[in-house]
């Protein structure tokens, strides 16, 4: 993402601010693989590219490689966007329902919609999404949660802290989150640097640039206004595009 900033003439701070943690086979892929094998779902969401390879991962610690892909083809499988798509792919399993962009669980829910199976397993990855859960509920369905992998902040968090504190001084024309992540550990950083109340002043005058809906929800739940969203939620697209944008956007913060 750096090298797009500096072909629209940015200068990047980078501050890395999460790294995946999986889970172990105990907390919950190997009891699932069990219950898959046995017939108890009969659809699979996998919503994460990431998720779907480690699911796939810790499940052949214990069973043989080819019994995941194998279970999967015989399923409704729901794949959110390219991501799992691909690792699906990989693994030569066809995908039933691809949920079309931006890829959030609004998306999800109308996609399945109008079908039929209500014994529906769900890979998570990172906080579980409680509005996805309920509305596969109110639709009917039967919905058991699989997490994978969670997040946590980088090993390293004095990029994160610098950010934070640089934020709060006022020194950023512009912040990008690309994930709902992001902003979470964010302000938990800046907590931990007692500058959080000067972030969310900051935030009043640099424009504030999220890669989709699931990212500026979480923005708003942190009281903070999204000033841009890509037409596609893609890095380069938002990069471009707020660029594009960015001495008018600035001017109204003014």
């Amino acid at each position: 993402m750096a090298e797009l900033i500096r072909r629209q003439g940015g200068v990047p701070f980078v501050a890395p601010s999460m790294r995946e943690t999986p889970l172990s086979g105990e907390d919950g892929a190997w009891t699932f693989a069990e219950r898959l094998f046995g017939g108890s779902f009969d659809m699979m969401i996998l919503l994460t590219g990431v998720g779907t390879r480690l699911l796939a991962k810790k499940i052949a610690e214990r069973h043989p490689p080819e019994a995941f892909p194998d279970v999967l083809r015989g399923m409704t499988v729901v794949a959110r966007g390219p991501k799992p798509v691909a690792a699906l792919r990989e693994m030569q399993v066809p995908v039933t329902v691809t949920v079309p962009a931006p890829n959030t669980w609004r998306e999800l829910l109308e996609a399945v919609a109008a079908r039929p199976e209500r014994r529906v397993a769900l890979q998570e990855y990172g906080v579980s999404n409680v509005e996805l859960i309920a509305g596969l509920t109110i639709q009917g369905r039967e919905v058991t949660p699989v997490r994978i992998y969670g997040w946590d902040l980088p090993e390293d968090t004095a990029p994160l802290r610098e950010a934070a504190r640089r934020l709060a001084a006022g020194e950023f024309d512009v912040a990008f989150f690309t994930t709902s992540v992001q902003v979470v550990h964010l302000f938990r950083i800046a907590a931990e640097e007692g500058v959080e109340s000067g972030v969310r002043d900051a935030f009043r005058r640099t424009i504030v640039a999220s890669i989709g809906p699931t990212t500026s929800e979480m923005l708003d739940e942190y009281g903070i206004a999204t000033d841009i969203a890509p037409s596609q939620p893609r890095m380069g697209f938002l990069v471009k595009e707020t660029a594009d944008r960015a001495v008018i956007l600035k001017e109204k913060k003014q």
